[in-house]
């Protein structure tokens, strides 16, 4: 494609500044300068809260950045962006972090966003603009844009590797699917090198990996054939309205028998405050439709509400580890917490509609060959400790605060990761979407075997395959020395927010508990709410090791 792009539309600075954001909404053309510092870690809620989540298609175009922050500002209204004229977006650090929504590009692509150009995008909402033709790129051309230069559109490829330049070039990932894509009937698997000693996530990958031929080098984009496909309520009828608009009406989907369709997200919706206050509740039946008409029009398996019942089956990710995954499979779901089976020595990790639409008509899913970095979990946990206090301590380091756990694979080992329950571990893997990793991967060992089968019923026998080499290389190798942390809390806002227990400097009244969350809903974190509540009825002298808490009722 030799065609130069000229962006003549406004330029939106998404500022820390309130001020800068509301004057540019009201016409003013401010500078790069005059909005500094940009805002770093622009979530997709921030892009589209999930009160806003309502459709898929153009009518998004009334909403981005509804839910963005300045300072304690929500400065952005509906149809201001697109009623603006603005083509270009330009932010901070990792932006589109969260959640896998794929409405979040998409509603800026219907409000006339053509380009956005950030210091670093998080994985999943970079990937999510190549698949719906949205660019994005770094500061390198910004002078020129503001000064109206014409950009030849492969300026816009630099860097990016061969799949996704075809991606781009093709206008997103459903037209290079056809153009591009070998048509794969039943699972791939490929024979794994023995050229070099290699991690877990490697050997997955090259056992299953379908495009390019060779080994691939990271960063490159790689073509997989994956087992497991799923989607929840929120996405699964923007996943078949991309699909059928691809492929046509009558497409035949690949292994229906290995998708899922979960409705667990908008159950509860009737008993949501905005919703209600803001009468969304009747635009809810939308996407429940989409959701129930797919699953009744093709036979892939279906987990929904129950009979009688206010409740679901489960929760989509934690599901896929308690009913579906095994070792070794690809696991990819509509879901950003999808990692969560990567306890399970899976590689499992979150993608976008337009991703899970054509992993359902191919069976293949794309990303990028990762770096693998090793997590070596050591000493000893005090009591009351658990997971979630290493992942709010890995939270809090350079590593992840700058950015460079961006699209990383977590390898958790070492002897206090082999001591966790399966739970436990699932924890650790979860939480790879507030990190901004691609996955998280432990290796399969005798307790996953026990898991599976006291859990599901499953004899599993573990292949000699299923676990990184002597000798494998690692980006980097973190050592957590758990003698030296102490309990972490999270304020609020961010699970990076996180302060150790001890250095608050007065007690926090509660005035609402919540027991559960993408993370902290599974078996074992509902036995540490019990030993909270038995702590709160009993009246004689208990210690809750939980959290440290001595006293008496």
């Amino acid at each position: 494609m030799d065609q130069a792009l000229k962006f003549i539309g406004r330029i939106l600075f998404l500022s820390a500044n309130p001020d800068a954001i509301s004057r540019q909404l009201a016409g003013a053309d401010l500078t790069l300068a005059d909005c500094e510092p940009l805002r770093d870690n622009v979530s997709t809620d921030e892009i589209t809260p999930v009160t806003v989540m309502m459709t898929y298609d153009e009518r998004l175009g009334r909403y981005p950045y509804v839910g963005f922050k300045a300072g304690d500002a929500l400065p952005v209204g509906e149809n201001t962006v697109r009623n603006g004229g603005f083509e270009v977006t330009v932010a901070g650090e990792r932006y589109g972090k969260g959640s896998s929504r794929e409405s979040s590009p998409l509603a800026e692509k219907s409000a006339g966003i053509r380009l956005i150009i950030a210091r670093s995008f998080e994985r999943i909402y970079r990937q999510n603009c190549d698949n719906i033709g949205i660019l994005t790129t770094d500061f390198g051309i910004l002078d020129r844009i503001v000064a109206g230069e014409a950009i030849p559109f492969e300026e816009f490829l630099a860097g990016r590797d061969e799949v996704t330049r075809d991606v781009i070039r093709a206008g997103g990932l459903l037209p290079y699917s056809k153009l591009h894509l070998p048509k794969v009937t039943g699972k791939h698997f490929a024979p794994i090198p023995t050229s070099r000693p290699l991690t877990l996530a490697e050997k997955i990958i090259a056992r299953r990996k379908v495009l390019p031929e060779g080994e691939a080098a990271t960063g490159d984009g790689i073509i997989l054939s994956a087992d497991w496909r799923f989607s929840h309520d929120y996405f699964t009828g923007m996943c078949a309205h991309f699909m059928h608009e691809a492929f046509g009406d009558d497409v035949t989907l690949e292994r229906p028998d290995e998708i899922i369709a979960f409705q667990d997200h908008l159950v509860l919706v009737n008993r949501s405050y905005p919703h209600v206050k803001d009468n969304m509740v009747p635009a809810v039946e939308g996407l429940f439709d989409g959701h129930r008409h797919f699953a009744a029009k093709y036979p892939v398996r279906s987990h929904g509400q129950l009979k009688g019942e206010e409740g679901v089956e489960g929760i989509c990710h934690a599901m896929m580890a308690e009913t579906y995954a095994l070792p070794g499979q690809v696991v990819v779901g509509t879901d950003s917490h999808t990692p969560h089976s990567g306890s399970l020595g899976c590689l499992a990790f979150g993608a976008g509609a337009t991703d899970i639409a054509n992993s359902w008509a191919t069976g293949l899913i794309r990303c990028k060959m990762p770096e693998i970095v090793r997590i070596e979990v050591v000493g000893n946990l005090k009591p009351g400790m658990s997971a979630r206090d290493i992942v709010q301590y890995l939270l809090q380091t350079e590593f992840v605060r700058t950015g460079k756990a961006i699209g990383m694979v977590f390898e958790y080992t070492g002897p206090v990761v082999k001591a966790m329950s399966m739970d436990e571990r699932a924890t650790l893997t979860n939480m790879m979407a507030e990190m901004g990793g691609f996955t998280g991967v432990v290796e399969p060992d005798d307790k996953t075997v026990a898991f599976l089968r006291e859990r599901r019923g499953v004899e599993f026998a573990i292949e000699d395959w299923m676990r990184s080499d002597a000798g494998a290389a690692y980006k980097d190798v973190i050592t957590v020395d758990c003698d030296s942390l102490s309990p972490m809390v999270a304020r609020p806002g961010d699970p990076g927010n996180a302060v150790p227990l001890a250095t608050l400097e007065e007690p926090v009244a509660l005035d609402i508990a919540f027991g559960g969350s993408c993370t902290a809903g599974k078996r074992k974190d509902v036995d540490i709410y019990h030993e909270v509540l038995k702590w709160g009825l009993d009246p004689i002298p208990f210690t809750l090791q939980f959290c440290g808490i001595h006293g008496r009722v």
